[in-house]
């Protein structure tokens, strides 16, 4: 339950396992009526004839006491029940008791369960006591009883209300939480898309262009260059159409295994590296998850390829059995930098989630004098 409190949501009543603080609002109405009333007795006091010091003083008290209910109820109800007692020795006790019957709204609206027993028995004790005490005129104790249920049922809602209202206070900020999530988790999508397929493509640009001046693969290059841009805006489109809530032009792009697995062939091939496939892309028993995971798995292990890879063969590997499939890429490693191609170094940290993400295994790093990709996956 939020903010430690006992209120239970689904049937609306408020129990009293805690104490509650006025609010600045509640505490500037209290202390303005308390100062009127004050002001009142004061004055009253000093318009009659005979003023008898000890019951305007019991009466300023019985006033006063309410002031200590914003930092104690407790100790405010029993200054109160001391001032009733006093009030005896006045014959002030009538009067002082419409004060303890009032005390039932702050006591309602503050006070915890022992609180509120402890005045309701209090009250009635002293109620008890004020209307068959030795007296030649007869109290009408149903007026302090009214007074103390209507000042009870006003405290009872206030602290409701309170209560409910922190209540909204805290599903506001937890629905505005939610909401700021969900934008981080959008905009780390679109990061991850643009990382994983735009990014691949400008770096085949990027490759081919430092290719240009070449006359022997000038003509290849330049297509190469061209595929790559138009799939480039494609994907770009894809996601800006995604991240958008209008209707979608295009269909979802598959994680085709097969085709990655071309794609990325072609691709390599143009930057001088001669490509051994092997295993059945197209095999029929690979789960979706895990054609889409290994698409990207290519994807990127290509853009890694055409940025770092040194001279000699590129290896693409897929094993399927009933129990798990397996993808190796191995490529060489250079032996001194080849290209100033631009790099996030985010795309190993990229594969090991998606990876990791459909209960996987994934390793890379360098293997005798190659860096190989590999990542495992449960078939089921």
């Amino acid at each position: 339950m939020p903010f430690g409190l006992s209120a239970r949501r689904d049937t609306g009543i408020q129990s009293f396992s805690q104490a509650e603080k006025l609010n600045t609002l509640e505490r500037i109405a209290l202390l303005s009526i308390i100062a009127i009333l004050v002001g009142v007795d004061i004055v009253g006091s000093f318009m009659v004839d005979g003023v008898q010091i000890g019951p305007s003083i019991l009466s300023v008290a019985a006033t006063a006491v309410f002031a200590l209910y914003i930092w104690s109820p407790m100790l405010a109800t029993g200054a109160l029940g001391i001032v009733f007692i006093l009030s005896f020795f006045a014959g002030t006790d009538t009067s002082v008791l419409v004060a303890v019957a009032v005390a039932a709204g702050l006591v309602l609206r503050l006070g915890r369960t022992a609180l509120v027993l402890t005045y309701a028995a209090g009250f009635l004790i002293a109620a008890t006591v004020v209307a068959y005490g030795d007296r030649a005129v007869p109290v009408n104790i149903g007026i302090y009883l009214v007074i103390a249920t209507v000042a009870g049922a006003v405290g009872y809602a206030l602290r409701f209300g309170a209560e409910r209202g922190r209540v909204l206070e805290h599903e506001l900020a937890e629905s505005a939480e939610q909401e700021r999530q969900a934008v981080l988790a959008e905009r780390r999508w679109i990061a991850g898309e643009l990382h994983d397929s735009i990014a691949h493509h400008l770096t085949v640009v990027a490759l081919h262009v430092q290719m240009l001046d070449d006359p022997t693969v000038s003509a290849q290059s330049q297509e190469a260059i061209r595929v790559a841009a138009r799939k480039a805006m494609a994907d770009l489109r894809f996601v800006i159409e995604l991240a958008d809530d209008g209707p979608r032009a295009s269909e979802v792009p598959t994680g085709d295994l097969g085709e990655a697995i071309d794609e990325a062939r072609t691709e390599i091939s143009a930057a001088g590296h001669e490509v051994v496939v092997e295993g059945d892309p197209l095999d029929e028993r690979i789960p979706r998850i895990v054609d889409i995971v290994f698409a990207r798995i290519v994807r990127e292990s290509a853009t890694n390829i055409l940025k770092h890879a040194g001279a000699g063969e590129v290896a693409m590997r897929l094993q399927i059995d009933d129990e798990h499939a397996t993808l190796s890429i191995r490529s060489p490693l250079p032996t001194t930098p080849r290209r100033d191609l631009p790099s996030s170094g985010t795309g190993l940290n990229r594969m090991a989630e998606r990876v990791i993400g459909a209960s996987g295994e994934f390793t890379a790093g360098p293997v005798d004098d190659a860096w190989e990709v590999s990542a495992r996956l449960p078939m089921t």
